[in-house]
């Protein structure tokens, strides 16, 4: 029996297909939760709205650098994915994109986010080589590392002193200890998201921070939490002079309450979701500080 012709342009349909999956183009969840600490610090370091510029090049290669992290995490990973449901049919798991093909939509999409970095100050250049060893170093650390989720809170929050290289051309002691308040935040969403996947982590054999705290995990990630949110006000206060913040803080202590009600039964379900909903308290953060500079 004859199959029917495919229509012009099916191939490249499938192609790009294949790239929007493998970058997670239709999850921005995990893009959001990089950008949010990354503009609320560009905010801060200006004193307000950045300019067009800044936001641009911050907001694009926040995407641009996710998604090329994507590509390499999934290559890294694919031994381990096949054997995880939740991870099985990624692209280059399930065999449907190349390894080769994967790695080079990976550097294509690095090179155009160091091309707007290009744009800015020279220590944000610098600083740029730095996210970019932290991004590959990353995938490799959940076969050596106790809680790579550290890992990876390093390299979400490389945005950070970025930002106020950009706008100042230093990184004032403020923007370091941001960075470590984030890294508190990265801590608790990622042991969350580690927490969906640990029945089958412990079979493959690989380390998260689920696994390593066991029945601790529930008081940590909420220990985190408030790390990051007390770590934020505190370092803030002289500059977010405005109600509006604290409002904020606020909000986003009663979110951390409504999460700890989505995983205190540690479900797969529960975890997920509270997982995917962290891009709302990142965003609640940054409201607050921008709505603030913005009623001044």
């Amino acid at each position: 029996m004859n199959l029917p012709a495919l229509p012009p342009g099916a191939g490249l349909s499938r192609r790009l297909s294949l790239y929007l999956d493998l970058i997670r183009w239709n999850r921005p969840a995990g893009w959001l939760l990089l950008l949010w600490p990354t503009l609320s610090a560009l905010w801060v370091a200006a004193g307000g709205f950045p300019g067009w510029h800044l936001l641009s090049v911050f907001v694009l290669g926040t995407i641009l650098m996710r998604s090329a992290g994507c590509c390499i995490n999934d290559v890294a990973d694919r031994d381990f994915d096949r054997h995880v449901k939740r991870t099985a049919q990624r692209p280059v798991t399930s065999g449907a994109l190349p390894v080769p093909e994967a790695l080079a939509l990976g550097a294509l999409l690095a090179l155009l986010a160091f091309a707007l970095v290009l744009t800015t100050h020279r220590l944000t250049v610098m600083l740029s080589f730095a996210a970019l060893a932290v991004t590959l170093v990353y995938p490799y650390s959940k076969r050596l590392v106790s809680m790579p989720q550290a890992v990876l809170g390093l390299a979400f929050s490389m945005g950070i002193p970025m930002a106020f290289a950009a706008v100042q051309g230093q990184v004032p002691p403020l923007a370091w200890v941001l960075m470590a308040g984030n890294l508190c935040w990265v801590l608790a969403y990622d042991t969350e998201y580690a927490m969906v996947d640990r029945d089958d982590d412990l079979k493959i054999g690989i380390k998260t921070s689920a696994i390593t705290l066991g029945q601790w995990d529930l008081p940590m990630v909420l220990a985190c939490y408030f790390g990051f949110i007390t770590i934020w006000a505190l370092a803030l206060m002289k500059y977010a002079q405005s109600a509006l913040f604290y409002i904020a803080i606020v909000a986003a202590l009663v979110q951390v309450g409504w999460h700890f009600t989505l995983i205190r039964t540690r479900t797969r379900d529960g975890c997920f979701k509270a997982f995917r909903l962290n891009h709302w308290l990142g965003f609640t953060v940054f409201a607050g500080l921008a709505l603030g500079y913005a009623s001044r």
